[in-house]
């Protein structure tokens, strides 16, 4: 929804930080102050983080703020803050938590439904604590027992919206949480509600749970929709906002960046464009990986940033093969021009992985990024499809960015013509490579070739490749042969291609 004139911009003075990184870019700059929020999420989701660091933002900036829990200790509270090396100090915080004195037998009601008891004891007890400490935010753990304690639907609702109607009248804003345990989606709730904010945590057959956040609502504001992953560590909760490539638009030169191997760089017709992207494809050890780190590499040289983040090998086996063919990469890891991310699927989410590569771009002015393996990005994803359309969008990103993109995917088989890719990428990127195995006399030759390249003309040829301790070696056409891509070949003159 597009505000505009002054009731737009009067919003938009009032937005309040969160003080979740990342959460304010999702809610489009921030919450509306002096309205009534719902945080919904199962135990262990993170509600209770998100609202001790929308507290500590607030008495961050010196104002006055209140916790309100109906279900944890104030001493669970700061237990939770301990973890996270959090001082509560700034922080009011009020336990209306049942007494010991509830458990004996004269205490229990007989005559009088509880909510008609304890209800009006809580909120006496919680209005009376706003009218003393009169606190601009304010945050309620959990709905759950509010709603018990009403009995009644109707009662409960009439509840929310009286707290709704105090609270505008005292300027403050609040989190409602709501752990989800009396029923699955509290529709009262939510519609009383300013913004909606749900929390869910999905458990795969391995690896870490992921997490992610939706807003399903926002009144009288623009928000990034849909879902977007996020992460608990000791500091709190971090937000990965989900990347959309058009809000990233630039003009670009399409300046191309040599690999330093003059033989490779002719087979490219110069080398790869800037904004564009090259798909290495090939079975397991024909050298895609080797290729991509060599345009890093010479990147490196010329004294541009390279970032590589590789999910099928060490980094220190990276470095080591690499060495042994006299591509050293310490002195340039060193310096900080190239920068090697291991990268582990089962525990990391795909919205922190393109989080990671942004910080690349943006922090570190990478002009050359290498994602090696499309088969380990794969494994981090849930299903193909969903692959496909982040992929697309982290590629149109990183084009519109002005960065070489360098992608490596794996082929499941070694010789003939039943290749097959787990993911088929070739028509998102603008560049195919292809590398392959061929036999020849005994031996296990290899082949390079590029099968496509929208940034210009390319050679059609097949050429012989090689790697060896000098480096690669991209040499003459094999032009006496046919059926080289078959991996078995047939010479047409009886002349052999060069050692």
């Amino acid at each position: 929804m597009k505000l505009d004139g002054a009731a737009g911009a009067d919003m938009q003075e009032s937005l309040m930080k969160v003080g979740v990184p990342g959460l304010d870019d999702v809610l489009g700059g921030g919450l509306t102050s002096n309205r009534l929020y719902l945080i919904e999420g199962t135990p262990g989701s993170g509600k209770t983080t998100i609202a001790l660091q929308f507290l500590i933002e607030g008495a961050k900036q010196g104002e006055p703020v209140l916790y309100v829990t109906l279900s944890e200790t104030a001493q669970e509270l700061r237990g939770v803050a301990n973890s996270h090396g959090w001082d509560l100090s700034g922080i009011e915080v009020r336990e209306m938590l049942p007494s010991e004195a509830a458990l004996e037998p004269d205490e229990q009601y007989t005559m009088f439904h509880p909510s008609e008891v304890e209800l009006s004891e809580t909120t006496l007890r919680i209005l009376s604590d706003v009218d003393v400490i009169k606190p601009t935010r304010v945050v309620f753990d959990s709905l759950s027992e509010l709603r018990l304690l009403a009995g009644s639907s109707l009662r409960y609702r009439r509840q929310i919206l009286a707290l709704k109607q105090f609270f505008a009248g005292r300027q403050c804003t609040v989190l409602l949480l709501d752990d989800m345990t009396a029923m699955k989606h509290d529709l009262q709730v939510q519609s009383i509600a300013h913004a909606v904010l749900r929390l869910e945590q999905i458990s795969s057959d391995y690896g870490a749970a992921r997490r992610r956040l939706v807003v399903s609502k926002y009144r009288g504001k623009q928000f990034r929709g849909g879902y977007h992953d996020y992460r608990i560590d000791r500091g709190g909760l971090r937000v990965f906002p989900r990347l959309v490539a058009a809000e990233h638009t630039s003009e670009l030169s399409q300046a191309r960046i040599p690999s330093g191997i003059d033989s490779l760089d002719a087979l490219l017709g110069g080398g790869i464009e800037r904004g564009t992207s090259t798909l290495f494809v090939g079975a397991p050890g024909t050298g895609k990986s080797t290729v991509a780190v060599q345009f890093a590499l010479a990147a490196a040289q010329r004294g541009e940033c390279a970032a590589l983040f590789v999910f099928d090998e060490s980094i220190h086996t990276l470095r080591t093969r690499c060495q042994s063919m006299g591509m050293d990469l310490a002195p340039h890891i060193e310096s900080g021009r190239i920068k090697v991310r291991q990268v582990d699927p089962a525990e990391l989410s795909p919205g922190e992985f393109v989080h990671l590569i942004r910080l690349a771009v943006v922090e570190s002015g990478a002009a050359v990024v290498v994602i090696d393996s499309l088969n380990g990005y794969l494994n981090a994803m849930p299903d193909e499809r969903f692959l496909i359309a982040q992929l697309h969008e982290l590629l149109s990103y990183l084009g519109q960015s002005g960065v070489a993109t360098l992608l490596v995917g794996a082929q499941h088989g070694l010789i003939g013509m039943q290749m097959q890719t787990p993911v088929d990428a070739s028509y998102l990127a603008d560049a195919v490579v292809l590398l392959r195995y061929f036999e020849l006399d005994g031996e296990v030759r290899q082949a390079i070739s590029v099968l496509k390249k929208r940034g210009g003309a390319h050679e059609r040829t097949i050429r012989d490749f090689s790697m060896t301790s000098t480096g690669l070696h991209v040499g003459e056409p094999l032009r006496n042969f046919r059926g080289i891509l078959t991996g078995i070949p047939i010479p047409t003159d009886g002349v052999h291609p060069p050692s």
